[in-house]
């Protein structure tokens, strides 16, 4: 199989790694650069455990391949270092086990980037491409609703 040289700006910084042409993003990630917060579940794009942000926008990297995130700016959890939505994530208990925190996570900052002005009927809208297993959504709506509300 074809190999790829792919530049890949993660968090701010600029990577070049090697992957073949059926390699996902989220296999780069984590095995190439060493970035484990996005998370294997699915593998099907299901989940959302896998979500990190491509130029601003959730993408589940299980069903990207890394050759499409070429030269394109990514941003995973390792990246936020401290977001608003981090913080409203621990202080309204929105997570149990933890495994799809992160991709919630990003879900959620993407969606604060991108809808400022979001309303509980967008806020549900994006949260259906996540799940969960342990919780209920409500604690996760509350601490997107928190950090809207000091926008």
């Amino acid at each position: 199989m074809k190999s790829h040289i792919l530049n890949l700006n993660v968090n701010g910084e600029n990577h070049t790694v090697t992957v073949r042409s059926a390699d996902t993003l989220l296999f780069a990630i984590r095995n190439k650069l060493g970035l484990t917060g996005a998370k294997p579940g699915c593998l099907n794009g299901d989940c959302g455990a896998c979500t990190v942000n491509v130029e601003g926008w959730p993408m589940k990297s299980c069903l990207m391949l890394a050759v499409e995130a070429d030269g394109k700016k990514l941003t995973t959890i390792e990246g936020l270092q401290d977001a608003p939505i981090q913080k409203a994530f621990v202080e309204n208990f929105a997570f149990q086990c933890g495994y799809c925190t992160p991709g919630f996570i990003m879900n959620c900052h993407s969606l604060i980037e991108q809808h400022p002005d979001a309303n509980e009927q967008k806020i549900k809208e994006w949260l259906r491409s996540n799940i969960c297993r342990c919780t209920g959504y409500a604690e996760i709506e509350k601490a997107v609703k928190s950090v809207l509300e000091r926008k």
